[in-house]
């Protein structure tokens, strides 16, 4: 049977030397044990298929975002681009904002979460550890609680760190656990519930032109997001 050449991800912006999507809930951004379609080969798939390209096609994963969560997200076209934008990531000048629907609400309305994160591979889960613990590493967010209705919490958040499950754990580690989150909010989520947590926007100098370069991208209309119906 013949598959067809164009994913269902839509193009925020590209150019010769990047590629910004809004990448689909419940794709994993890469290829991972489950063999699922994932977002890196869908859009070389497209690319191939738009530019008439011969051969294999280069695109690089500089960031990415965990398997059920939606939203903005950019690749580089080129080895260069690839390189210069993992350096924005590495020196946290790729500005990235989330926007999550959280369980309760945070002691404070807005603040700085800091703790240190350890991910046991085998089990793909992230806890908070001791900052002595081997193989710990820092995770930093900032976050403004934007509404509170029917006892959640809307949040902007700003990543300052990319750890795996970095928002998910954190606001879990308050108390706080994300609507949706089957993995560190189980106890207060129903079985296939979605996460309510979207990279709606992202920022980040252009890799070659260094134009400052912004996009965003809106949670769809359901439930939670539809409780805050018109913000976004």
């Amino acid at each position: 049977m013949a598959q067809t050449a164009v994913p269902p991800v839509p193009v925020l912006y590209e150019d010769n030397h990047v590629i910004v999507v809004v990448k689909p809930v419940n794709v994993p951004t890469q290829e991972d044990d489950s063999r699922d379609p994932d977002l890196l080969t869908m859009i070389k798939q497209d690319l191939k298929h738009r530019h008439h390209k011969p051969g294999n096609v280069y695109l690089g994963l500089v960031h990415r975002l965990d398997r059920p969560v939606g939203g903005v997200m950019v690749f580089a076209k080129t080895s260069k681009a690839a390189s210069r934008l993992s350096d924005a990531v590495r020196t946290r000048t790729i500005r990235k904002r989330y926007t999550a629907v959280v369980n309760g609400k945070p002691k404070q309305p807005q603040g700085t979460l800091t703790h240190y994160l350890l991910k046991d591979t085998r089990m793909n889960m992230v806890s908070v550890v001791t900052p002595d613990k081997p193989g710990a590493k820092e995770a930093v967010l900032d976050y403004r609680v934007a509404g509170q209705l029917d006892g959640l919490s809307l949040v902007e958040i700003e990543l300052h760190t990319g750890r795996p499950h970095q928002i998910r754990v954190q606001f879990a580690a308050i108390g706080c656990p994300l609507v949706g989150d089957q993995r560190y909010g189980a106890h207060l989520t129903r079985p296939g519930q979605q996460i309510a947590l979207w990279s709606t926007a992202l920022s980040f100098d252009h890799p070659v032109t260094k134009e400052t370069l912004s996009f965003t991208s809106a949670p769809p209309a359901e439930f939670p997001w539809l409780l805050w119906n018109g913000r976004f």
